[in-house]
């Protein structure tokens, strides 16, 4: 069984039938979307998925994105402000930068150094699994347009 680098099994009816779950031909073009178009939002997966299967309806989509997100074989991420996105990165603690302006969303692997937050001053009972971490700002793009904005090309002399 091969895994990626993302630790996740990379042939897409492995993975279903290592989940105990039944192979069907959109559960595999869902996978597979979510695998091309990380951190896609539902209509990007369905849009996706159609290019493959023309006739699958919107619900089928959505069913298949809700069982493999249940089984862990997709991740659905929600900052704030935003639609749900998947991703197919799963099984690491990694965590995301996003562009306020445009929405671009990057992967980063775990925080390093002064880590903020990760460990709550108490628990309140709590078995911690996980912790997520959001980074906000401008991606380069974004800063170079916003950047340009601020400070406008002086006129040419003519």
């Amino acid at each position: 069984m091969a895994e990626n680098k993302h630790g996740h099994e990379s042939d897409p009816t492995a993975a279903l039938r290592n989940s105990s779950l039944r192979v069907t031909k959109q559960r595999v073009a869902v996978l597979e979307a979510v695998c091309d178009h990380q951190h896609a939002d539902t209509e990007t997966v369905i849009h996706a998925v159609r290019e493959h299967l023309p006739e699958v309806s919107h619900q089928a989509v959505y069913d298949s994105l809700h069982t493999l997100t249940e089984v862990g074989l997709v991740r659905r991420i929600q900052p704030s402000g935003s639609v749900a996105r998947y991703e197919r990165r799963i099984g690491d603690n990694h965590h995301h930068l996003v562009c306020r302006s445009c929405s671009l969303i990057v992967d980063i692997d775990c925080t390093v150094g002064q880590a903020p937050c990760l460990t709550p001053s108490h628990d309140a009972g709590f078995v911690i699994e996980q912790a997520e971490v959001t980074f906000w700002g401008l991606c380069p793009d974004c800063a170079a347009s916003t950047s340009s904005s601020r400070h406008p090309e002086p006129a040419s002399a003519v």
